[in-house]
Formats: structure tokens, sequence, C-alpha cells
């Protein structure tokens, strides 16, 4: 089927989301188990104790869960801060958060400790920047936050992106108010699959959210080979993603194809194909890739081909390099939990 369908339905009993670009999985959201705290939660935590030699602090959230803030620079035991979830917590970790809070939707972002208007930088046409700006400005008037008018924008009518600015504008002044308190508290939820799939993904040519929509689209089967490693590439070649405790390691082959550019073909087809297996996925951390066999002049043309890829995809990942072994290493972070740890416990 060609085209792109955004499928919105339960799998297996938790609510999901699937992106389906002309028959192939693009992207997938399915609601981890209910003890998981989102990404995008937003708390009143209390300083717990501060980490000597690492400038971190750990911090109470409520229930039983613990926090790990990075910079706890200034902050001592006791001290109510605001915080926001960056990212799922590995197995026996503290739930990673940040105090740079941002308040998201789908045309608007609010930065209240980051003053000052932009516009993404991926919009490059004159008049509708000069459009979105004037917008920003009627709406924001002299608020003392920031805000970023995501790339999506350009799509937006004049009054739909003015309600999200003053929305969000509406939502971060509530959150702060609540600042004070003795007691760790969840301010905000972060956003479900149905939610992300509206804030996140682009305009698709079909949006089926009726009951039903994963079978009618077969997204049970796009599942199910999400759920292995083997990933297929053009050309006949074909790549193994397979996560361990340490890292997720990529293999790639040429399959039955023998002519001397094999090598080539098959890792500028891994680098256009890494991304979209990762997200569906949900894997990040460090990922290292071992490519098939090509010679090292090949080496500047697949990573700029990975770097292509990657600037496309929403989950921040750094290109780390290239090993003694001829290895590439990234790094990529855990915003989305695995999708076999989502699934763990669903029969």
């Amino acid at each position: 089927m060609k085209g792109s369908v955004i499928a919105l339905d339960h799998y297996q009993g938790r609510m999901a989301a699937a992106h389906i670009v002309d028959g192939q999985l693009e992207d997938l959201l399915i609601e981890p188990p209910d003890n998981v705290t989102l990404p995008g939660a937003t708390f009143r935590a209390i300083c717990d104790r501060p980490l000597k030699g690492q400038g971190g602090m750990m911090l109470r959230l409520p229930g039983k869960e613990t926090g790990f803030l990075r910079q706890g620079k200034g902050l001592k035991p006791g001290q109510p801060i605001l915080v926001q979830v960056t990212g799922f917590a590995e197995d026996g970790k503290a739930t990673p958060v940040t105090q740079k809070l941002l308040f998201k939707s789908r045309f608007a972002i609010v930065t209240p400790d980051a003053p000052g208007i932009n516009v993404s930088r991926s919009i490059k046409d004159d008049d509708e920047r000069v459009r979105l700006l004037e917008i920003a400005h009627e709406v924001m008037g002299d608020a003392q936050e920031g805000l970023i008018l995501r790339s999506v924008s350009i799509t937006g009518s004049d009054d739909e992106i003015a309600n999200d600015i003053a929305q969000m504008l509406e939502l971060s002044r509530t959150v702060r108010q609540d600042a004070d308190g003795t007691t760790p508290e969840l301010l905000i939820d972060g956003a479900d699959p149905h939610h992300q799939a509206w804030r996140e993904w682009p305009k698709p040519d079909r949006l089926d959210d009726a009951e039903g929509a994963f079978m009618r689209h077969g997204v049970a089967d796009l599942v199910d080979l999400a759920k292995g490693p083997f990933v297929r590439l053009s050309g006949g070649a074909f790549a193994f993603v397979e996560p361990t405790r340490a890292l997720v390691a990529v293999d790639v082959n040429t399959g039955s194809d023998t002519t001397p550019a094999a090598g080539l073909k098959a890792n500028i087809a891994t680098a256009k194909a890494l991304p979209r297996a990762l997200r569906c996925r949900g894997l990040g951390g460090q990922i290292v890739v071992d490519f098939a066999p090509s010679p090292k002049k090949d080496r500047r043309q697949i990573e700029q081909a990975l770097r292509t890829a990657f600037r496309a995809d929403g989950i921040e990942t750094s290109l780390v390099g290239w090993t003694t072994l001829g290895h590439f290493e990234l790094q990529r972070k855990r915003e989305r939990m695995s999708l076999s740890s989502c699934l763990e416990g669903v029969s």
C-alpha cells in the first residue's frame, strides 16, 4: 500500500500508535507498564542527597521512586525543585530528570528558563518565518518565557498556532506556581502514545483512529517483524539489530550480492534504515555497527549517509566514529523503552 497511515488503537491491551509508510512500519509507540514513568512527566521533587564527586543530586519522587539530577550544584537536601523526566530509567537505576522544563505541543515549545522567540531553522521561507514570528509576538507579548516554533508550524493556521502557544504558556505558568511544597508530587504526566503521535508525527495521508485500526492495516504482523532482529535491506542485503546488556550490536550482510560494490551498497542501505530500525524497537544507548567489508576510502561516504539519516530522526544521536577494528560507534539518547520491555508480561 502506497502512502502514509497513522493507526491509533490498542495492542495486546495497551494503548499504541503505528506510523506506516508504503506498507512499512516507520514508527511505533506502545504504552509501557503501569509502574513506568513516561518521559516528559513533570514533578515537584525533593532533594535527597548529593552524589559527591559527580556533582549530581538524588531526588525523592512520589511513592518510592527516586530521580537522578545530573547537575545538582547549589541544591540542598530537603529543597523542593521542579524537574522533568528525560528518558526511561535503566534497570535498577534512578529516573533521569532535568530542571530545564519544556512544555511541548504540536506547533510550539515554551521554555521558561530560556527566554527569546525562535523559529525552527528548517523553515527557510522568509514570508513564513515573518508570519510565525508575528503570531508568536502577539500571543507572548511581554512574557518572560521563551518560545520555539517547531518545523510543523508551517502547516498550521494562524489560529491553531496561536491557540497552541497560549495553551503551553498557561500550562507552564500553572506548573511553576506549584514549585513550593514539602512533599513530592506529579504535576503533569508524560504524553501517552496517541497524544505523542499527534504531537510528533507528520500529518498522514490517512488517519485511522477507529476501533480495529491495527487489524485493518496489518500492524500486528509489522510489530512481529520489529520484535525480531532481522532487518531486510535493499538489493538483497540484510542486517541484524540485537540489544545486549552492554550495547546494541548491528551486523550487516551483503546477502547474495557478490559484486565488488556489494559491501558499500549494503552499508549505505543500512545507514538509511538504521534510524527506523532503532526507533521501532525503542533502542538507545551505545550502538556498535559491524558494517559489511568495504575499502577504507568508502568510510566518508558511509558516514555521510549515517549523518543524513539521523539528522531527520527525532531522537538525539551522536555519531562517535570508527574503532580500530573497523566498527562504527553511535550514542543514542534513551527516550524510549525497548519494545521487548514494553511488552514484557503481555500475552
